[in-house]
């Protein structure tokens, strides 16, 4: 499996991703708002798009969509009930379902609702396992729900799901925001030295050229799955006096999501 990372430099901060079988050239497109850098970087990798799939429904994900068909013909693929809202889905996919890419690449359809009820992670089953992750989780922070989504099922989301998957796995999300989540993170948990390490390195960097995390490292610095953290919990109780000293993971998560929202 080859993966090529598409950094849109917009203003929404966009990754796309192609994601390509080695012996048959054939190519995914994960999200590809930014539609001629993705059919240019096919085009100049040899690779033929063959499928489009949308993490999600909103524009900055789909938005791409009609050009790339109308350049290769390609099949779109979007959770099984995004249909009324992303145009021209040619393929509904549940949990579990596996997306075929060329001879070689294999996919998991991951049901990851939260930042919209209709989103799809993929999972890679590789010797280097993969998260394409969409607006679900990004690299140190998690997505917003104010369009359509719920914190208490995204935390759900973060625990059953993303939290149970290999520490090896490497996270490919849809947008780079992770110089403002680990100034986030920094100020929930002033002591986590894994933050304060890696903020400088990434601290006006080129997206294009940031390294790719693991989810080893997520949960390191990533507030958002270190809901049973004493200084994430102590800090928040600062902010919300009314909490128990010892708040429940949910609570957190959610607590930590509304105040994510107006930083």
């Amino acid at each position: 499996m080859i993966v090529e990372r598409i950094w849109t430099g917009n203003a929404y901060r966009n990754y796309n991703y192609l994601i390509a079988c080695p012996q048959s050239g054939e190519a995914l497109a994960i999200d590809p708002l930014d539609h001629a850098k993705c059919l240019a970087t096919a085009k100049a990798r040899g690779w033929q798009i063959t499928q489009i799939l949308n993490t999600h429904e909103h524009h900055d994900h789909t938005g791409g969509n009609a050009a790339v068909v109308a350049a290769t013909g390609a099949k779109v693929i979007a959770h099984h009930r995004a249909g009324a809202r992303i145009a021209g889905v040619d393929r509904g996919v549940k949990a579990g379902d596996v997306i075929k890419v060329g001879k070689t690449v294999e996919l998991e359809c991951l049901d990851t609702p939260g930042h919209t009820m209709c989103h799809i992670c993929l999972r890679s089953h590789t010797e280097q396992p993969a998260l394409f992750s969409g607006d679900t989780l990004f690299n140190a922070g998690a997505g917003n729900c104010h369009n359509g989504g719920n914190p208490a099922d995204l935390y759900t989301t973060f625990v059953d799901q993303l939290a149970m998957l290999p520490d090896a796995t490497r996270v490919y999300p849809g947008h780079d925001y992770i110089e403002n989540n680990l100034r986030f993170t920094l100020a929930r948990e002033p002591g986590n030295a894994a933050a304060r390490a890696l903020l400088p390195a990434v601290t006006g960097q080129d997206p294009a050229t940031l390294r790719v995390t693991t989810l080893g490292e997520e949960k390191q610095f990533n507030t958002f799955l270190r809901l049973t953290s004493p200084g994430v919990i102590a800090a928040l109780r600062e902010a919300f006096p009314e909490l128990p000293e010892l708040p429940d993971p949910k609570t957190v998560f959610v607590k930590l999501r509304e105040l994510r929202n107006s930083w």
